[in-house]
């Protein structure tokens, strides 16, 4: 009798699982995503593209597919940008999502500690084919070059002006209500003069050995040089002979979505003396 049993059981384990075999190996007959969404992420006073780091600590692009009804709460589909302000994905599902971007520029969402949404400038597109979004944003930073790179020897010397692209005032009325307000938001915490061989150096770059930084407390930056004052960094030695590309990074303490992010300039080439 004891055999028996034992062969009824094995016999129904059998029989699960080449049931379960049948759903395990079914064909996802889903076509592939073959959708396009691009864009490009400007400033809206300027027109000029939010230059930053290509990564999680650049622009986001944050996508929910409203669409899609499998579940209660849309999950979320992130794209980061490039370094040059601009982003693009082309496995994108044909649908109606929710487009929002974030970024070292004043947040486009803006909800209060107690979950209230206060402002929603996110966009709800629907996707099929090329798809453009584009957004335009209050920077924290802008950066502007003073003059040309200067080489001497085999360092590179460049002069900048860091200006404040939201006044304290416009930036407070717009964070403050969130919740959590502090007065350091504001201080700019440490500016960084990249030097790479790529066009778009910065926080990533291999060649960081070139690179000359400064970090500050409290209000040091403004006591030290001043928001919209010349500033001259010189780089650390690089090697004869090779081209380099030169960028300011700064960023203040603030951050978004948990991120202090830094805003950019535009590179400038510099080619070393044999």
């Amino acid at each position: 009798m004891k055999k028996i049993v034992y062969f009824t059981v094995l016999l129904y384990g059998v029989t699960v699982f080449l049931f379960n075999s049948c759903e395990l190996f079914k064909i996802d007959n889903y076509d592939e995503p073959k959708e396009t969404i691009k864009g490009e992420i400007t400033d809206v006073v300027t027109g000029e593209r939010v230059l930053t780091d290509q990564d999680n600590q650049g622009i986001r692009i944050r996508m929910n597919e409203l669409s899609w009804k499998q579940t209660e709460v849309p999950s979320n589909f992130d794209i980061n940008c490039m370094k040059e302000g601009e982003y693009l994905n082309t496995k994108i599902f044909k649908g109606h999502y929710n487009v929002r971007a974030d970024g070292p520029f004043i947040p486009l969402v803006r909800v209060t500690q107690q979950g209230d949404t206060i402002m929603d400038e996110s966009k709800y597109v629907d996707i099929k084919g090329v798809t453009v979004v584009n957004f335009q944003v209050q920077p924290f930073l802008r950066i502007e070059w003073v003059g040309e790179p200067v080489v001497n020897g085999n360092t590179v010397t460049v002069s900048f002006k860091i200006h404040r692209a939201v006044t304290p005032e416009a930036f407070r009325a717009k964070i403050e209500p969130m919740g959590g307000w502090n007065n350091n938001f504001l201080e700019l915490s440490d500016v960084r003069m990249y030097v790479g061989e790529s066009a778009y150096t910065g926080r990533r770059d291999n060649s960081s050995a070139y690179t000359f930084f400064e970090t500050f407390s409290g209000n040091d930056f403004e006591s030290k040089y001043g928001f919209g004052e010349t500033i001259t960094y010189t780089s650390n030695a690089i090697p004869r002979g090779r081209t380099v590309f030169v960028r300011i990074a700064a960023r203040i303490r603030y951050s978004t979505e948990g991120t202090s992010r830094y805003n950019y300039n535009e590179a400038k080439r510099v080619d070393m003396p044999q």
